[in-house]
């Protein structure tokens, strides 16, 4: 498919919602992306897998980052996308095709008062090691360094500083196996999971404010794995854990108060990504806070902000689409927020 970046924002939203690019399967829409970009002049467009990077070389004082992800979750019957009452349905229209869409527009401005980098990548949506930011930043780093970077999670448009940090971990019950004729010669390791869970029932999550910005951490059970058979006393139960943590701690602080809150059980890291501080006392991230307007918050999540806090480049989410509906079979975003976001980028790479 051939994309018009010339027509309207909400309308190209539609063209990028219609070319289905669930996590792993980003080449059509990577396709067309460059297809598209190629032509303009005074970008550089390079190309790793399904990974574009287009940038201005101006010779600006300020480079600003702006990236968005191609990939959606798995089609629930939500496409093709269709426009009712001013909003646009359809998979992946607020996480974040309707970002992608502000992207591209931007990328026809051929005179911005800073420099620019856009930045499409795959795999987002899924485990943390196909990541294409990720292997950008490893593979990389130089094409995405910056002053600053904007990333288009979808926030209702409002500014969204950082995020947090997450971690699974494994808390492990042991106990003795047993034939369940004779359970009271084993120990059962599913019941001996009680302590575990009433951790987990009476933790009091923090909220600290950190570079004035509030979050909300969180500690829960997501899974629970034991059995052995239907006649064996199981000597093994593992409870999963998901913290959310706020990004005044480090990963391995973090886990630390995990191991601490379960002292006595065997507590194994599954995987982690720390957060991001939110950045906004840098005078670029101050700037556009102030031209994108409204009480920036907290990024109760974690997103690719924390890869670029991690180059030393301080980021932002900002996206036009509605976080609390990402994912879902009925995801939309307002076509009326679509444009405003445009037109607000464009006005602060402009004024």
């Amino acid at each position: 498919m051939r994309l018009d970046l010339a027509q309207d924002v909400g309308a190209l939203t539609a063209q990028l919602v219609d070319i289905e690019s669930v996590s792993g399967h980003e080449k059509a829409i990577a396709d067309a992306i460059e297809e598209a970009l190629v032509p303009l002049n005074h970008l550089t467009v390079r190309r790793v897998g399904e990974n574009i990077v287009a940038r201005t070389e101006l010779g600006r004082a300020e480079r600003v980052v702006i990236a968005g992800h191609l990939d959606t979750v798995p089609v629930a019957g939500n496409l093709p996308s269709r426009v009712e009452d001013g909003v646009l349905y359809g998979c992946g229209t607020s996480d974040m095709k309707s970002g992608l869409a502000v992207q591209l527009k931007l990328c026809l401005l051929d005179r911005p008062n800073r420099d620019l980098t856009f930045v499409f990548y795959d795999c987002e949506e899924i485990e943390v090691e196909r990541n294409g930011l990720l292997r950008l930043t490893r593979e990389h780093p130089d094409w995405l360094t910056g002053d600053f970077a904007v990333v288009m999670e979808p926030t209702n448009g409002l500014v969204e500083g950082g995020c947090q940090g997450t971690l699974r971990a494994e808390i492990v019950a042991r106990g003795a196996r047993a034939h369940s004729a004779r359970s009271w010669e084993g120990v059962n390791a599913i019941h001996g999971i009680r302590p575990i869970l009433e951790v987990l029932s009476g933790y009091e999550a923090r909220r600290p404010v950190v570079d004035g910005l509030e979050y909300h951490e969180g500690l829960n059970a997501v899974a629970v794995r034991g059995g052995v058979a239907g006649n064996v006393i199981p000597d093994e139960c593992v409870v999963t854990v998901n913290y959310r943590f706020a990004p005044d701690l480090t990963l391995e602080q973090a886990f630390d108060h995990v191991r601490e809150l379960f002292d006595g059980f065997e507590v194994r890291l599954a995987d982690g990504a720390p957060g991001a501080r939110p950045g906004l006392t840098h005078p670029v991230a101050a700037a556009f806070a102030a031209a994108i307007g409204g009480t920036p918050r907290a990024k109760l999540g974690w997103t690719d902000v924390a890869r670029f806090s991690a180059l030393g480049v301080p980021a932002v989410n900002c996206g036009p689409g509605n976080p609390d509906i990402a994912h879902t079979q009925g995801e939309n975003v307002s076509l009326d927020k679509i444009a405003e976001s445009e037109r607000r980028l464009t006005a602060w790479l402009t004024s």
